[in-house]
Parts: structure tokens; C-alpha cells; sequence
């Protein structure tokens, strides 16, 4: 590890993201819809969140769930959603584009890049879905790309440890690997130390159930609780990605 290994806060809502930010968590990401993994969200939450948060508010910029491989309509969604977030004070922008082929996609990536600066750049995920992963490391780095958010390839991190460990060496602290996947208190230490990573991304292990403070269910059967990140449960991941 370089130094102290950074927790980033996977949130969906403006609630999460002052719950990630009492937890002691270093940054947010701030996203809708979690359930398909997140596309971008409102211009509302993206503003009051800047507006209410004294950490870094990273927005994920991805028009739609599914695959990466994006329409040149949906490049001009993201291009939009890119100027609309960095107006209103996000400092940072997530995001990821793939070839069919499963290559990074080289001219939209550097595209988007230069259009999100001056704000620091992730590209997410779909990262993991490439068929080099070094390779693909190699382009994220020439395009000047700050942070790669992986699980190393695997459905979760501490499966992909491996090649976490491998990202990190062949980035030679040129890129800042972020390990994302799965993440909880019962592997997050083990994912840390074998893997070296420099930060650490977390959604639902920091999550809990909000029931609803209505006094009965809707009449029309509709679900009234919801998914929220949960200040406590923020803090335990802190103390424990501290303690190391």
C-alpha cells in the first residue's frame, strides 16, 4: 500500500451521500438507479449534493444500464450530463466506454476525458469487462485517466485480488487502482493487504433498509421503503480500512 488506501462510498440518493460523508468516508459516487449499476443522476441531486457535501462528489456520467458500448446519440447524453456536472460542482466524473470488442474505446474515452477536466477521472467498471486488463491499463494511462475502479475481473474483488495485485504493479503509481466488488468488513482487509490497492469503493456493505415513516402500506400496494447508505455502518468500513 502508498500510503493511507482512500474509502470512496457508492451512493444513490442525496441522503446516502450525507450519510457516506458523517461516516467519515473520503469521496462519493454519485449515481442513480443501483439497481441496473447506476447511470447518472439528476441535476437536482447532483447540486445539492455539491452544494451540501465538503468532500469530493464524483458523478457517474453513463446514460442507460446494459453494456458500454454506447450509440452516438448516448456519446451526446454523456457529453451533456459531463457539462451539466461539472456546472454545478462535481470534482469528479465516472465513467466507461467499450468497443465491441471489448477494448476500451480509445477516441470516445479521450473524448470524454478532455471534456471532464479540470475534474479528476475514473473510468468504472467496465473496465472489468476488457480482455486485456493490462493492456486496457496501458490505454487508460495514455489518456491520462486518474483512477480504474476493477474487481480484477471477477465477479467480486477478493476473487480478483490476483490480478488487482497485478494492476497495481504494472501501473507503477502512474493510476490509482480502486478495488470495487462485493467489498464488506468481513474481506476488506484481506482484499487491502494482498492486493495493495490505493482506494476502495463500497455500496451496499455500507447500505441498510429505510422503512417508511408512513402509518400504512400505500393502497396501491406500491413498495414505500428504500435503500440508503447508512452513517454507522460507513464508519466501521473507515476504522477498519484506518486500523490497517
Amino acid at each position: 500500500m502508498n500510503g493511507r488506501v482512500k474509502v470512496e462510498i457508492c451512493v444513490g440518493n442525496i441522503g446516502s451521500a450525507l450519510a457516506a460523508q458523517a461516516g467519515g468516508a473520503d469521496q462519493v459516487e454519485l449515481c442513480d438507479n443501483l439497481a441496473v449499476g447506476g447511470t447518472t443522476p439528476s441535476a437536482g441531486t447532483i447540486a445539492e449534493s455539491c452544494r451540501r457535501l465538503s468532500i469530493p462528489v464524483h458523478v457517474l456520467i453513463r446514460p442507460r444500464g446494459g453494456d458500454f458500448v454506447y450509440s452516438e446519440p448516448e456519446i451526446a447524453v454523456m457529453r451533456h450530463d459531463m457539462e451539466v456536472a461539472k456546472a454545478l460542482g462535481a470534482a469528479g466524473a465516472v465513467l466507461g466506454v467499450l468497443t465491441a470488442q471489448a477494448a476500451i474505446d480509445r477516441d470516445q474515452t479521450a473524448a470524454l476525458v478532455a471534456l471532464a477536466r479540470p475534474l479528476s477521472v475514473t473510468f468504472h467498471k467496465a473496465f472489468d469487462q476488457t480482455r486485456e486488463p493490462l493492456e486496457a491499463l496501458d490505454t487508460l494511462i495514455a489518456l491520462g485517466v486518474d483512477r480504474v475502479l476493477s474487481s480484477g475481473g471477477q465477479p467480486t474483488a477478493l476473487e480478483g485480488m490476483g490480478t488487482l495485485a497485478d494492476l497495481v504493479d504494472h501501473g507503477q503509481n502512474q493510476i490509482a487502482i480502486m478495488a470495487g466488488g462485493r467489498l464488506n468488513t468481513a474481506n476488506l482487509e484481506t482484499v487491502i493487504r494482498q492486493s495493495r490497492v490505493d482506494e476502495v469503493h463500497l455500496g451496499s456493505a455500507a447500505s441498510r433498509t429505510i422503512e417508511s415513516t408512513m402509518p400504512a402500506l400505500p393502497r396501491d400496494g406500491s413498495e414505500a421503503s428504500w435503500y440508503a447508505t447508512d452513517a454507522q455502518r460507513v464508519a466501521a468500513i473507515v476504522a477498519l480500512v484506518r486500523g490497517l
